[in-house]
């Protein structure tokens, strides 16, 4: 139900009882003005200034329509209320709201028509032809907190600062105040911010119970830091904005993934061990792999990103960008794969959405005029440090089937067992597209389109529950299309901006967005500026990732500097342990993809999803909830040998939302209540802050008590 109520020189809009719009004079609504951007993206690293030319506020209203009735069948689409802003020398946007599934959509539009409120000059046209600047207030509140923005790494709750949302390479290290990305900047450029990241999202969560998403293609930035409202800035008029209110949390997420879209179920084999990370050819593929299964390791698959050839570069080990199997690298490679297949292994390779110009598939789409242009008119060429490469135009349906047919013959029909589809963030904004769509408002969404692609070549292949494949970066519409966000290419250390803690939060925002499966690689990737993978560093992110929906390593960009899972026969074994867990897990964590599947509940989740009584759940950014039954607290300093554990009090009103009536009973010894029970010693704990001993190999896990999951749980332990 859409309805208004006025208020002190201006009105509210109110859905279902709760304030959507607030406006007077002293404190509109809406700003429209105009800006000139400064872009310089320097290999996928974008310096963006921004120089605000005019921004006027839109005080004026006029309410032109008002249905003050609840939608019908008959009447939902159509507008309940039109309500046009403007000021006395500035042309209007007019803004429809209207109830569509039980949300309250607002759309936009340009109004540059002729007005005859008394404040606007009679019969005077405003244009707004110049007007690329838009920005919206919404009431807040001073406590409450936000969450979303897309994948945010270094903070779950955004209430407080400012987040520009334009997908780029994640920066390294991503904290002006540390060395490692002064250095960063100061030798590449690319040492990032707090609010660099492969996927952003226009879209937030609010412990209010709600969400706002908007549909725009442009740069953005959401902003938290006022206390009064928040302010969500667009270099586009955004087309609408959607705005759900839940009665709980779980509610309010489970609504943005109906809204956006949800993953399918993984392939079942993914949940039967670890993926291994592995690089050099076919025989080191095998030694590796044997010295693991020797070892007891369960492994699932390999994943050997050289399989279509390397380039070496000052950064370390690159790929040669050319899509298909390099025979010498990987001799025999065919056979192999359906041996390792006949063992339960499958083998899984690399693509990215471009193509080095030293190739012959680069050759092959330049031929026939499927990359993109520059504004010159001649193919666009990306630095991608210390060589080029060409773009495939996906906007051009004959570069969009061909690049589809590139990757169904070479990685499918070949028999690859999944890829990770890298890269989409690098999209130059001063890009000529085939269809028109000018390169500022094709960058954000472009990653999406990549997803969509990938997604397409495995559905028509019919292999969508034997085939899988892992995407860094995306936006809005990537829930839809990309079945597993891994987190991209964190440091080789604890730090909390862009090593392994970051990890924890950038699964958490990016599942109240709607995608609810990630994961990360094991021991993190950039190795640079004197960072080296330490042994105590992989052992502590192989625990974490044990309990994550996939588990897979990589070498990292200079694996010789790097502790592997294979570095001493101790790694090994605690692998094999942590595998174990892992896949002593499998119908668990089964269900809970299922869930996210089905019900859009994401995997990982953020404790305050489960329970909203308990205030430090808020707050909480290095544990999660892991299903609905297990909590986690991974270890993410390095030395620590125990940490602080916040254990949530169980309350009635936050169950039933996966199982109504199902409740678990909490252990009760002595008559104190104790919910949580330890995964390692069957010990029961009671709600509250614990220092936990952590030996290696036992992280702090703990399960709730009663749960009908409990066997699983105890056979994890036992391996």
């Amino acid at each position: 139900m859409i309805s208004t109520r006025t208020i002190t020189d201006g009105f509210e809009v109110q859905f279902n009882g709760k304030v959507v719009i607030r406006h007077s004079a002293d404190s509109p609504f809406l700003f429209a003005g105009q800006g000139q951007e400064t872009i310089d993206m320097y290999r996928g690293n974008f310096e963006i200034e921004d120089r605000i030319i005019r921004r006027v506020p839109l005080t004026q209203w006029e309410i032109s329509k008002e249905f003050g009735q609840a939608t019908t069948p008959e009447t939902e689409g159509a507008a309940d209320l039109v309500v046009r802003f403007y000021s006395c020398d500035h042309a209007g946007i007019e803004c429809s709201i209207r109830e569509e599934q039980g949300r309250c959509v607002l759309s936009f539009s340009d109004d540059s028509g002729i007005s005859d409120h008394p404040d606007h000059p009679a019969g005077e046209v405003k244009s707004r032809e110049t007007d690329n600047r838009f920005w919206f207030r919404f009431p807040a509140l001073a406590d409450e907190k936000v969450y979303g923005a897309g994948e945010q790494f270094s903070y779950l709750n955004l209430r407080g600062r400012r987040f520009p949302l334009w997908t780029s390479e994640q920066g390294v290290g991503r904290n002006k105040s540390t060395p490692i990305t002064f250095q960063a900047d100061v030798q590449d450029r690319c040492g990032g911010d707090y609010w660099w990241t492969f996927f952003p999202q226009p879209t937030f969560v609010s412990s209010e119970r709600y969400y706002l998403h908007v549909d725009s293609r442009s740069y953005a930035a959401f902003d938290f830091r006022d206390p009064e409202f928040h302010e969500l800035e667009f270099w586009e008029l955004p087309e609408s904005m959607t705005v759900f209110h839940g009665p709980t949390m779980a509610e309010t997420v489970q609504d943005v993934s109906a809204l956006l879209g949800r993953q399918p179920e993984l392939p079942d084999w993914v949940h039967d061990g670890v993926i291994l990370g592995i690089q050099g050819g076919t025989q080191v593929c095998q030694e590796k792999t044997q010295a693991a299964l020797d070892a007891k390791v369960p492994v699932a698959g390999i994943w050997a990103q050289d399989w279509e050839g390397i380039r070496m570069t000052s950064f370390g080990q690159r790929l040669m960008w050319n899509w298909q199997w390099d025979e010498n690298r990987y001799p025999g490679l065919p056979e192999t794969m359906q041996q390792w297949k006949q063992q339960g292994i499958r083998f899984l390779g690399y693509a990215n959405p471009y193509l080095a110009v030293d190739t012959p598939l680069f050759k092959e789409a330049q031929a026939q005029g499927l990359l993109a242009k520059n504004e010159q008119g001649t193919d666009y060429l990306v630095d991608f440090g210390e060589f080029d490469a060409g773009m495939p135009d996906f906007t051009n349906p004959l570069a969009y089937e061909w690049y589809k047919g590139v990757l169904k013959k070479h990685l499918v029909d070949f028999g690859l067992g999944g890829w990770m589809a890298d890269f989409g963030e690098y999209l130059p904004h001063d890009t000529v597209l085939f269809d028109g769509t000018p390169g500022m408002l094709a960058h954000n969404p472009w990653p999406a389109l990549w997803a969509r692609l990938n997604r397409e070549v495995i559905d028509e292949a019919g292999v969508t529950d034997q085939v899988t494949f892992f995407m860094r970066a995306g936006y809005t519409g990537s829930q839809r299309w990309c079945p597993l966000m891994w987190a991209g290419d964190q440091n080789v250390d604890w730090s909390e901006d862009d090593g392994l803690l970051s990890v924890i939060p950038a699964a958490l925002s990016l599942a109240v967005c709607g995608h609810g499966l990630h994961h990360s690689d094991i021991g993190g990737y950039t190795t640079l500026y004197g960072m080296k993978r330490t042994k105590e560093l992989f052992m502590r992110w192989a625990e974490f990732a044990a309990f994550t929906p996939v588990m897979r390593g990589h070498e990292g960009n200079r694996p010789k500097d790097n502790w592997q899972f294979d570095s001493d026969r101790e790694t090994l074994e605690h692998l094999a342990r942590m595998a174990g867990v892992f896949k002593a897990l499998k119908p668990y964590r089964k269900n809970a993809v299922r869930e996210n599947a089905q019900q859009g509940l994401p995997v990982m989740r953020p404790m305050f999803l489960h329970y909203e009584q308990d205030e430090p759940s808020w707050t909480i950014k290095d544990q999660y909830l892991l299903g609905r039954d297990v909590l986690v607290a991974p270890i993410v300093s390095e030395g620590w040998q125990s940490r602080m554990v916040h254990l949530p009090r169980e309350a009635e009103a936050a169950e039933g939302i996966l199982d109504p009536g199902k409740s678990a009973p909490s252990a009760n010894l002595g008559g104190e209540t104790k919910p949580w029970i330890h995964l390692w010693t069957g010990k029961a704990y009671g709600a509250g802050d614990w220092e936990i001993q952590a030996l290696l190999g036992q992280p702090p896990v703990f399960y709730r008590a009663g749960s009908s999951w409990k066997s699983c749980f105890e056979q994890a332990v036992k391996g």
